[in-house]
């Protein structure tokens, strides 16, 4: 089931109904989700990420805009005659029901042509618990689960309805960073085995970008950047873009280009054919530098970190934005930590310029 938002807009009314501070959640969100994908929404507290997904659960009204689910305009479609399901952040189960109970609750909710016999509930209800793996479980209460066991029930509730929509609000944030890793991979192993679009609310990029077929960027309610995680993370189309995706995150220095040359204070660093002279901001990902005796940006060693196959070198330069520069390479390099600068050669498919006052990205010619 594709979804269609079209130039959707959410307004928040101003709480003082003396002062014109309205908040604009969402801002003219155009896109087209295709059918059977997971749709990573990602983006900072407040860019609207959560409104988005409420909007298409229909639990908020859109301000403006229309939404369908295939060629269905369900704008004024109210949320239970939608075909979604939803998973909170707080998996919202009920505590005096066992897990079997749980999952059943929204089939014994059906109502005429759609109400179902006890039997085949059951076996839906089964059906749902063997795909996100909690058989076993079926008997006891949320209070006797672990924070993943309740998280699968909460999956498993959504999924027993066959909606055509799954839409997960925030999932894995009250989970443990092991147990985020795994439900990630067996939320990612569910969709590709029910084939359901999923629309996937996230604030952690590598969260996103693990298990998405597509990103959509987002801040202050407008939409940043769209497209495959790293087709995103390969070619930012801002600086806030680049900043927002990469662990570590990427090293931005002030920079000037003069003559389809960038200058990092004083030295040539790299040639940007096609970009004209300006003051700009450069941001380097971790992975970008490598190492040179004779290479033209010297930096300040401030630490050595051996990560087993990576080495991490820990630095500083009077024109970076950020404080300390993280660069990666390979561990078969080594480093003297006695030597008090080094050296490095970026590379630049992994270096980009952005203009200062905008922060967009200004493209160079590559190499």
């Amino acid at each position: 089931m594709k979804i269609v938002l079209q130039n959707l807009t959410k307004i928040f009314p101003s709480r003082n109904k003396k002062a014109n501070d309205e908040v604009i959640a969402v801002n003219n969100f155009d896109f087209e989700i295709p059918d059977g994908k997971l749709i990573g929404l990602l983006g900072p507290s407040g860019c609207g990420k959560s409104t988005t997904l409420y909007m298409i659960s229909g639990l908020q009204k859109p301000t403006s805009g229309r939404i369908f689910f295939g060629d269905d305009d369900v704008t004024e479609v109210s949320t239970e005659n939608r075909g979604i399901g939803l998973v909170f952040q707080n998996y919202a189960l009920y505590p005096h029901l066992t897990v079997k109970q749980n999952i059943l609750f929204p089939l014994q909710n059906l109502k005429g042509e759609d109400k179902m016999p006890k039997d085949k509930m059951l076996e839906r209800a089964h059906e749902a618990a063997r795909l996100v793996q909690i058989e076993e479980l079926m008997e006891r209460k949320p209070s006797e689960l672990s924070g993943g066991q309740q998280q699968r029930v909460a999956i498993a509730r959504a999924l027993v309805k066959m909606p055509r929509v799954l839409l997960l609000d925030e999932p894995l944030s009250n989970l443990d960073a092991r147990l985020r890793l795994q439900t990630r991979e067996e939320i990612r192993r569910i969709q590709k085995e029910t084939g359901i679009t999923t629309v996937f609310v996230t604030h952690d990029q590598e969260e996103a970008m693990s298990i998405s077929d597509m990103i959509v960027v987002m801040k202050t309610g407008i939409v940043q950047q769209i497209g495959a995680p790293q087709d995103v993370y390969d070619s930012p189309a801002n600086l806030f873009v680049a900043k927002f995706l990469g662990t570590p995150p990427i090293n931005v220095f002030e920079g000037v280009v003069k003559g389809e040359k960038l200058y990092i204070g004083e030295s040539a660093v790299l040639d940007v054919k096609g970009a004209a002279d300006q003051e700009v901001m450069v941001g380097v990902r971790p992975e970008g530098f490598v190492l040179d005796a004779k290479g033209a940006l010297e930096c300040k060693l401030s630490n050595v970190e051996v990560m087993g196959r990576d080495v991490s070198i820990v630095s500083t330069h009077p024109h970076s934005a950020n404080p300390m520069i993280r660069s990666i390479i390979d561990a078969d390099n080594k480093v003297d930590v006695n030597v008090g600068t080094v050296r490095f050669t970026l590379k630049a498919h992994k270096t980009f310029i952005f203009n200062k006052e905008t922060e967009e990205r200004i493209y160079f010619e590559v190499k």
